[in-house]
């Protein structure tokens, strides 16, 4: 799948999902999917990762905006043209426009994924969120992989 598509089909996704909680659910209402586990909590952030930066929603529009402009104006700097790398272009890409859409549209991002054990919460997030920290790390994960062909694939070493 082409990198632009990937990208599209990404933001698509974090989209519906965010508009499916912004109509289903109240602001701060909470459904429970895995006892103990996992619930579905309709947040706002006005921040960045764990609510870093909040308020500063110019800041970080204007920010997001740079980032993907850098990854995909210098993508041949950034990344190999690797199956892999094309993936994390693509998945980084998709979850970034989808997190800048709802800072143009809202000024702030949906977040609705709550997971937790016990009083310990990690900080909701969505789609888009996701698919960044996924494409980060098939990046960081395959940059330390030697790769000599487009197709993605390490080429064996050979003993002479």
């Amino acid at each position: 799948m082409p990198v632009f598509l990937l990208a599209m089909a990404v933001a698509l996704a974090d989209q519906i999902t965010k508009e499916w909680v912004v109509r289903s659910f109240a602001y701060h209402e909470t459904r429970t999917v895995i006892p103990g586990f996992f619930n579905l909590t309709h947040v706002r952030n006005p921040g960045a990762a764990w609510g870093i930066l909040g308020g500063q929603s110019v800041l970080l529009t204007v920010l997001s905006a740079v980032i993907l402009a850098v990854l995909v104006i210098g993508r041949k700097r950034i990344l190999s043209d690797t199956r892999t790398h094309r993936l994390a272009l693509g998945v980084m890409a998709g979850g970034i426009l989808g997190n800048l859409f709802d800072r143009l549209r809202y000024g702030w991002v949906v977040d609705f994924l709550d997971f937790y054990v016990g009083r310990w919460h990690w900080p909701a997030f969505n789609v888009a969120d996701a698919a960044i920290c996924i494409g980060v790390g098939i990046y960081l994960l395959t940059s330390f992989q030697k790769q000599d062909d487009p197709s993605g694939s390490a080429a064996p070493e050979t003993r002479g």
